[in-house]
């Protein structure tokens, strides 16, 4: 059933014990399982990078207490992707040519996934990712897996959104990287399809921080709404304050991480009402909500909930393919795991992988943003209004 083979710059090492020890007083001396973690820890994704690889280490701290895999330690090794493909790539070569290892978990940005595929494709190594969207990852290889859903299902979810509530001109303002432009380009094309018309789109710089010029142009086209897609919270969070402040009363849609707790503080009265199609922790799913409450006891935080159970998920999913394959080093053995796997955890039950890879059993959602005065931390600032249309 072959398919796709998919800091802060120090290398962190953690430990821990999964799943139950045989009692073999000889365990402790057995050399430990290693698995990489590329994250951005820093760079446009820091702060989603960051809390995926908070939720590796809680993930490993808790289950320390239940023992280890077949009685063995596992050990993660953890590299700083920057969210960019080039130092990705650096990173990737650290954990493959230095460390000697074939299973790595991440990354957190599409860009730095679409860099590192290629290579791990050729190399015959695991890449599992449980943040990056961009659709191209689909086709990436045989050994390229991901718990995230696939940014093309969630621009058909906004396209399909902003049709049924009646807008049929939006004009679109984007990041200049692989995901947020991702973002956009599957978005406007399902308005398309539906009968929408994308009258202007505009696109800035990862370094912008005024936003008003291309905000001011797409205003100047009239547009029933405005979509934004950004790769950082803080681009995202201050568009949205500038399009306001601009006298725009209109309708506003985006993507994932314009609706993070950064992106949300830093636009404030900005972003109430704002729509987005994203993953969502579905509040009556007991082990998510678990998983939440302990993340923000522990770090005092929370941002992006769906992706620290996304990563949290992630670490016990490969706990489990190792204790099956005993062997860190079969990424083929791990591959097959990962495709005969059906789980049952954070991000939802009963889901697993497809022939590409993809995740599959997982719906996404349409959030709305409260007003400022019914925001906490409980509802992460959102509320569910139901599941998003894909076809």
């Amino acid at each position: 059933m072959a398919r796709k083979a998919f800091g802060l710059m120090a290398i962190v090492t953690i430990s821990a014990l999964i799943f139950a020890s045989c009692g073999d007083d000889g365990a402790e001396d057995e050399e430990p399982y290693r698995v990489g973690v590329l994250e951005s820890l820093t760079g446009l994704g820091e702060t989603y990078g960051t809390a995926a690889n908070d939720s590796k280490q809680m993930a490993l701290d808790e289950i320390n207490a239940a023992g280890g895999i077949n009685g063995r330690k596992l050990e993660l090794v953890v590299e700083d992707s920057k969210c960019n493909a080039q130092d990705a790539i650096t990173a990737y070569h650290k954990l493959t040519d230095v460390e000697n290892l074939k299973i790595i978990l991440g990354t957190s940005c599409s860009a730095s996934m679409l860099g590192v595929a290629p290579l791990a494709e050729n190399d015959g190594n695991i890449l599992f990712s449980g943040l990056a969207v961009h659709p191209d990852i689909a086709h990436a290889g045989d050994y390229i897996f991901r718990t995230s859903i696939n940014g093309e299902k969630l621009g058909m979810g906004v396209g399909n959104l902003m049709w049924d509530d009646g807008v049929r001109t939006v004009a679109t303002l984007s990041e200049s990287t692989d995901y947020a432009e991702g973002a956009r380009l599957t978005t406007a094309e399902q308005f398309q399809v539906r009968g929408g018309r994308v009258s202007a789109e505009e696109r800035f710089p990862s370094d912008t921080t005024d936003f008003r010029t291309p905000l001011t142009k797409l205003l100047d086209m009239k547009p029933d709404a405005i979509f934004i897609a950004a790769q950082a919270e803080f681009s995202g969070g201050t568009a949205l304050k500038q399009l306001r402040e601009l006298g725009y009363e209109g309708p506003i849609y985006t993507e994932v991480v314009t609706i993070g707790a950064t992106a949300l503080e830093i636009a404030g009265n900005a972003a109430n009402g704002l729509k987005a199609v994203v993953t969502y922790l579905d509040p009556n799913n007991a082990k998510a909500q678990e998983v939440v409450a302990k993340f923000r006891e522990r770090y005092n935080y929370l941002t992006l909930a769906w992706y620290v159970g996304s990563a949290y998920d992630d670490v016990y999913i490969t706990a489990e393919c190792l204790r099956r394959t005993g062997d860190d080093q079969d990424a083929e053995g791990f591959r097959d795991c990962l495709y005969d796997i059906t789980w049952d955890g954070a991000i939802g039950d009963n889901y697993g992988f497809d022939e590409l890879g993809e995740v599959t059993g997982l719906l996404p959602a349409i959030v709305e943003v409260l007003p400022t005065d019914d925001r906490n931390e409980d509802n992460q600032g959102l509320k569910m209004v139901g599941y998003a249309v894909i076809d």
